[in-house]
């Protein structure tokens, strides 16, 4: 079978061309832009058959990150997969927000709850490379994920199995969370099919694992510490109505960039 023209299956893989392309060129082990300069790049009859396979699977709703197997976050390049959420960017809202409650802090300690990809505890210790950086997961293959992004950003963070503050006694400068928030009747859930549901939901009403965060925060922060998690865009109401219950102070909300409440932060009192 003869070679065809990349520009010509892209154009007739029946997703968007932004994507096409950088499924062509993960394919073709090619920079993406590489297809933009030279779209008429012979593909062989192999590459064009893998190809297609993954458009269809794309096609029937796969995220595009999965198939690449990577997602930027941050300015930074992490392996993400099935067991994990795509890293979003109002997460990394979160981490903006994080970096700010941490200033003229020195050498501070955080711990990143239910970190997933690591994108957050990996980000803050880069960012902050006087920190002690900690990070817990209940999903071993969410773990060993992490600990791959971390080993391959040159990050240093101290992973810990177990739900929340499972293995570690200490205090905290910073608790930071993006657990699960959303409803199990929400109707998103459906768009989120590929995504590890057991990531996304509690199986009730979305605050369950907020209310086990906010419940044993003070008593893992130092003076002054900060407690900082993201929410669904309607739970706003409820999150700060935890914090101030569990003696937290100074609470405020955290906006995306729609304008949307997506955390909230909170002070030890």
């Amino acid at each position: 079978m003869q070679d065809r023209p990349a520009q010509e299956l892209i154009a007739r893989s029946g997703i968007d061309a932004l994507e096409a392309r950088s499924l062509l060129a993960l394919v073709l082990g090619s920079p993406r832009e590489s297809l933009v300069a030279h779209p008429q790049r012979p593909v062989s009859a192999s590459e064009a058959a893998r190809f297609a396979g993954l458009c269809a699977r794309r096609r029937g709703g796969e995220p595009v990150a999965y198939l690449l197997g990577v997602r930027e976050f941050y300015g930074r390049e992490f392996r993400v997969g099935p067991a994990v959420l795509i890293p979003r960017p109002e997460t990394e809202c979160v981490v903006e927000a994080a970096l700010q409650a941490l200033r003229g802090v020195a050498r501070p300690c955080v711990i990143d709850l239910g970190t997933g990809s690591g994108c957050i505890a990996v980000t803050l210790a880069l960012e902050r490379p006087d920190a002690e950086v900690w990070a817990t997961d209940a999903s071993g293959q969410a773990l060993a994920l992490a600990r791959a992004n971390a080993g391959a950003l040159g990050a240093r963070v101290r992973f810990l199995h177990g739900h929340w503050f499972a293995g570690t006694e200490r205090r905290f400068d910073l608790i930071v969370s993006n657990p699960q928030y959303v409803a199990a009747g929400d109707p998103h859930l459906a768009d989120l099919a590929f995504e590890p549901r057991q990531a996304l939901t509690d199986g009730a009403d979305g605050l369950g694992c907020l209310r086990a965060i906010v419940a044993h925060a003070g008593a893992r922060l130092n003076a002054r510490g900060a407690l900082l998690v993201e929410h669904g865009w309607d739970q706003g109401t409820a999150v700060r109505a935890l914090m101030r219950q569990h003696g937290l102070q100074a609470v405020s909300t955290l906006k995306d960039l729609a304008g949307l409440e997506r955390g909230c932060l909170a002070r030890a009192g």
